[in-house]
């Protein structure tokens, strides 16, 4: 049987210990911090000879490494609080250091709002049941297109609307592209959504962004309606905005659902005046939704005279900027502080 070897740790420990109290700066003491406590320090080190001793042996050599440890680590602590008290007074003794002008101001900071409404939808999404779900920005074209019943001559699979990459993969141009993987990693009946960045190659203006962020959603189940649709998604609206919302409906082509529509909101901004952001109708394209295809059904696994469902595709960055008022999308990835500082402290989070 192997001798356990105590004695080194303590010996070790002491060590540390005096090195400690050799140290007569911060910097001095970071390196005695990091040659005994350190990922691949003296102590740290020494639990990888747990491997070397008895069975029998190996709980006493452990505690008595990580008392070791505690101990130099108290010892530093002190050690720490001792030089920067010393730091502090001499400081104080300076001919010009003047303890009656104000100090420095602390900047309150914010969650940015597209944070603030993420979360906010996680949270009544998940209060209706439904999975919060993350998938890869960057997609196979599969995924992104062909799985959505998205045909090869579709104006999205062009050139100038999307970013493909060298390996003939693309950055996401929605994020529809989860459902199909989700029909195929889960049993039906179930209800998701997967939040995050989209990217479009295209010009920008005050709705419009190269990057920018939506929510998509669907639920899956043997009976599913219209109806039961525009009712989850007045519900979630009213959840979003804390009070009853103007929507309407219109008929709208999407390969990936039938029949499609598109559901409006009346214009926060300008409260139906007209402005850049509803260009000048009174209304904002919101929400994209409708029936989900059979061939998308049939994509996910899943076989649509059994199964059924609805999808949605709600844009994140227009619901902010509805819920905030802000009059032009490019703001939200701006980093201009005059603009974000507004959204600090007013109580909107």
């Amino acid at each position: 049987m192997s001798s356990l070897p105590i004695d080194e740790l303590i010996e070790l420990k002491q060590l540390a210990l005096n090195a400690l109290e050799q140290a007569k700066t911060l910097d001095k003491l970071t390196e005695v911090e990091r040659e005994y406590l350190g990922k691949k320090g003296s102590i740290r080190s020494q639990m990888r000879r747990l491997g070397k001793l008895e069975p029998s042996q190996r709980p006493i050599f452990g505690k008595t490494v990580n008392e070791v440890a505690q101990e130099v680590e108290k010892a530093l602590a002190d050690s720490r609080y001792q030089l920067k008290k010393a730091e502090r007074e001499e400081a104080l003794k300076a001919p010009n250091f003047d303890p009656s002008l104000p100090g420095i101001k602390t900047e309150t900071g914010a969650l940015h709002p597209l944070t603030l409404i993420d979360w906010r939808l996680d949270e009544i999404f998940r209060s209706m049941g439904f999975y919060v779900l993350d998938y890869p920005e960057v997609d196979s074209e599969y995924f992104n297109f062909e799985g959505l019943n998205i045909p090869a001559d579709h104006p999205a699979r062009d050139m100038q609307d999307t970013f493909w990459l060298t390996n003939g993969k693309l950055l996401r141009t929605h994020t529809s592209a989860g459902p199909v993987r989700t029909m195929k990693s889960f049993e039906p009946p179930f209800k998701a959504i997967f939040p995050g960045r989209v990217f479009r190659y295209e010009s920008t203006d005050a709705s419009h962004d190269h990057t920018f962020h939506q929510v998509e959603g669907i639920y899956i189940d043997r009976e599913v309606s219209v109806a039961h649709l525009i009712s989850s998604m007045k519900t979630l609206l009213s959840e979003v905005f804390g009070r009853e919302v103007k929507v309407r409906l219109r008929p709208g082509y999407f390969p990936f659902v039938e029949p499609g529509f598109e559901l409006d909101i009346s214009c926060l901004v300008c409260a139906d005046d007209g402005c850049s952001v509803c260009k000048q109708t009174g209304w904002v394209e919101l929400l994209p939704c409708g029936l989900i295809h059979p061939n998308v059904l049939r994509a996910g696994g899943l076989d649509p005279d059994e199964w059924q469902g609805w999808a949605f595709g709600l844009g994140m960055s227009r619901l902010v900027m509805m819920r905030y008022q802000i009059e032009d999308i490019r703001h939200l990835l701006g980093g201009d502080i005059r603009f974000w500082s507004q959204f600090t402290g007013t109580g909107l989070e």
